[in-house]
């Protein structure tokens, strides 16, 4: 939609095109992201707003910036933060679907914010991947990692109580974080130990997890580039 919106403001250059600095999955949602804009012609003073204007209502460009120095935004150190939302217990309003996950199962969710800190600093998180290539360097450092009451996102449709899983680092790999929290929920039902979850950033067990979290509570918070 980015690219087609693109294409309609600025119709002079064929060849304009967008490359962003991380992609999601299916349901993913992103609160912030970073596109680079590649164009032959120069830039409208009003491009910003008729940018936003034509692109679809769940799309909003924030600003733009102007950078003389061509670099590869794929290729440039970032640090990315994801917030996972979730509440578990009564089923809430469908409404926040789309933005959170629900567990009716109890979590013993102490248990879940002390298994988040073990993912802080460098670890092995080759079973943390779906379908690893030869080239995947699966070792990662974690920056951030905790589980807090959720005073981030809101609105008046949410359960009264809910909990976000805050997790950054300079690089994520495929559905890494989808299976860090997997990982977590396995912990607050009781199902594994907070051993388990140590040998499984070990790099010593290769065993891919099955445990994957649902993509709905994803949101990409931020991304920031040197």
């Amino acid at each position: 939609m980015v690219d087609k919106t693109l294409s309609f403001v600025l119709p002079n250059d064929p060849s304009v095109k967008s490359i962003t600095s991380s992609r999601t999955d299916a349901m993913v949602s992103a609160q912030e992201t970073i596109i680079e804009l590649q164009t032959s012609q120069a830039i409208p003073e009003n491009f910003l707003e008729e940018f936003n204007s034509n692109l679809p209502s769940d799309i909003k460009a924030l600003t733009l910036l102007n950078n003389e120095e061509f670099r590869n935004i794929i290729q440039a150190h970032k640090n990315k933060t994801y917030h996972y939302y979730f509440a578990h217990g009564e089923k809430h309003h469908p409404f926040a679907a789309s933005l959170m996950s629900l567990f009716t199962e109890p979590l013993d969710v102490e248990l879940m914010q002390k298994g988040a800190e073990l993912f802080l600093g460098t670890h092995d998180f080759y079973r943390f991947v779906t379908k690893p290539s030869e080239k995947t360097v699966t070792e990662r450092t974690i920056t951030q990692s905790a589980i807090e009451i959720n005073t981030t996102l809101k609105a008046n449709f949410f359960p009264e109580k809910s909990y976000v899983f805050k997790v950054s680092s300079t690089g994520f790999m495929r559905n890494q974080v989808r299976l860090m929290m997997g990982q977590l929920l396995e912990l607050g039902r009781k199902n594994i130990t907070i051993e388990d979850l140590k040998d499984s950033i070990s790099g010593t067990n290769k065993e891919p997890l099955q445990q994957i979290a649902p993509s709905s509570g994803l949101v990409l918070h931020s991304s920031e580039m040197d």
